[in-house]
């Protein structure tokens, strides 16, 4: 009884270890450029979202409050739509990131 626990047991592991680098590897690798794992995400690296938010909101009013939704929605999507309005389809996490009330997060 215990050598067939220990045999299902090792085959489980194998299993398991087998599987797991073969997820990773279909994400990206696990972390730099695929979004960080969110559905949507782009392939920005962190430290490229501040010129590119300065970029996206180059042409607003309302600059500081642009800048700071923006930066938000690129650290988590690791994408920003290209031009200064429109264009989310380009970003579908970006996009789709909704406020409480359902209006747009990302600028």
């Amino acid at each position: 009884m215990a050598s067939k626990v220990s045999v299902l047991l090792a085959a489980f592991l194998l299993l398991a270890v087998a599987c797991f680098p073969a997820e990773a590897r279909s994400r990206g690798g696990g972390g730099g450029g695929g979004g960080g794992g969110v559905p949507g995400g782009g392939n920005l690296k962190p430290w490229e979202c501040s010129p590119q938010c300065a970029r996206r909101c180059g042409n607003t009013q309302y600059k500081k409050a642009c800048l700071t939704f923006c930066n938000k929605c690129c650290a988590k999507c690791l994408c920003v739509p290209p031009g200064f309005y429109g264009n989310k389809g380009a970003c579908p996490c970006y996009n789709n990131w909704k406020t409480k009330e359902g209006g747009p997060k990302c600028p």
